[in-house]
């Protein structure tokens, strides 16, 4: 007797189901959990059967998806973004090309600053409409599922604010948000010279942030000029006391050792870690941390020096990578352009980039449970690629291969047209 199913996918080239129990390190970054003339069933917006046990004919299915032989895999991750936000920062462009160093320009007002500036002018109302926009971006991409921060308002108002678009973008677009709290992103202009006074003024935000279900993490950027290690391990001690999950923009351009701080405090995520030490990866390794590297933001900075993802791959770090999106140091949705850059300047292989884009960024985001496979019983996450295989995703750069995204089963996105209509009943 045939299986009733919603949807089937068939004739797929090939499948990469990821299946992995855990986010991989080392040497099983290299598993990908790859299938031929496969076929996936979704009942109920699950996973119904993954496989090439059985075949097209086997099920009685709704709507069937003739794969033409594309590859198909589950929907990317990106664990590392900042969607909310107001304005744009286009003019820091010629500053870069001078060489003006991004704490000189934070320094003048610019970068970040400038930034909070336009997010605490705009209305709630507005900076839903700008990020939806660039969700459906992200969407069109294969990004179905994304953490979100804030940091942008630097107050108690307007961190608030970016929380509540968060929340309300959650419920309402098809890509899943998981909110992180961000408000020590920087030193605003009225603290200047008590960055202290400022993190108490945040700290004081944590249980009604939490009690509201605004966030499931806290991060803090712990850097030359913002926040030193010692007030960031404070800081993120009260957020564990509170409920938070942990995650810490660590080492990005100076090593002052929050690469080890992440690891001690047993964090989720320790994210850029472009200066981190040797002691620090051994740290990371043994913690179990997720290494969320961020090569887009490297590359729009000129800068020569990246994350050592190699190393952090052989010495046993659960990598991920991520687009970092923002207005200042990664203006990009696109992580097809991740990839390739994670391929030749991170020197990761391709099953590293996939293992990274999906299995290891839910992981990083504490979704490892349900995003990044395509396995029975699971959302239907699912990317059919205008692509022959996964080989070809990192090596065919600066364009879009998406040509299908399936969220919980259904086609929100196709060839780069967005088809879903922004309601909650779009995740039903």
């Amino acid at each position: 007797m045939k299986k009733r199913v919603d949807t089937i996918l068939t004739n797929i080239g090939q499948l990469l189901t990821m299946k992995s129990d855990g986010p991989r390190a080392g040497k099983a970054m290299k598993e990908v959990g790859l299938m031929e003339d496969a076929v996936v069933a979704i009942s109920e917006g699950k996973i119904f059967y993954a496989g090439n046990e059985f075949s097209a004919k086997d099920f009685d299915a709704n709507e069937v998806l003739d794969c033409e032989g594309k590859l198909v895999t589950p929907g990317l991750v990106d664990p590392h973004t900042h969607v909310v936000f107001g304005g744009s920062r286009e003019h820091e462009m010629a500053l870069k090309q001078q060489g003006v160093p991004y704490l000189d320009i934070l320094k003048n007002g610019g970068g970040i600053l400038s930034t909070v500036e336009k997010t605490r002018e705009a209305t709630e109302d507005e900076l839903y409409a700008k990020a939806k926009f660039h969700l459906d971006r992200m969407i069109s991409y294969g990004v179905t599922t994304a953490e979100v921060k804030s940091g942008y308002g630097l107050d108690v108002e307007t961190e608030l604010k970016q929380l509540k678009t968060t929340k309300r973008l959650d419920n309402s677009h098809p890509i899943d948000l998981v909110s992180t709290f961000l408000g020590a992103h920087a030193i605003p202009h009225e603290y200047k010279h008590d960055p202290q006074a400022f993190l108490d003024e945040m700290i004081g935000m944590l249980d009604f942030i939490k009690e509201a279900k605004l966030a499931d993490f806290v991060d803090i950027f712990t850097e030359t000029g913002v926040f030193t290690v010692e007030q960031s391990r404070e800081y993120l001690k009260k957020a564990k006391e509170a409920g938070f999950g942990l995650k810490i923009h660590a080492d990005e351009i100076d090593p002052l050792g929050g690469t080890e701080m992440a690891a001690e405090l047993g964090a989720m995520s320790a994210d850029h870690l472009v200066g981190s030490s040797d002691e620090g990866i051994d740290k990371l390794a043994k913690a179990g941390t997720v290494a969320v590297l961020l090569p887009g933001t490297t590359f729009y900075l000129g800068k020569d020096t990246y994350a050592r993802a190699r190393k952090m791959i052989d010495e046993g770090v659960i990598v991920s990578l991520a687009t970092d999106f923002n207005p200042g140091s990664s203006p990009t949705e696109n992580i097809q352009l991740i990839m390739t850059l994670a391929a030749i300047r991170l020197k990761m292989s391709p099953e590293e980039i996939m293992n990274a884009m999906t299995v290891n960024a839910a992981h990083a985001i504490g979704r490892g449970n349900e995003a990044g496979q395509i396995v029975e019983g699971r959302q239907a996450d699912v990317v059919i690629w205008d692509a022959p295989n996964y080989m070809y995703l990192p090596y065919h750069y600066g364009v879009n291969h998406v040509n299908t995204v399936l969220k919980n089963g259904r086609v929100v996105s196709k060839r780069r047209e967005i088809l879903h209509e922004t309601s909650v009943s779009s995740k039903s």
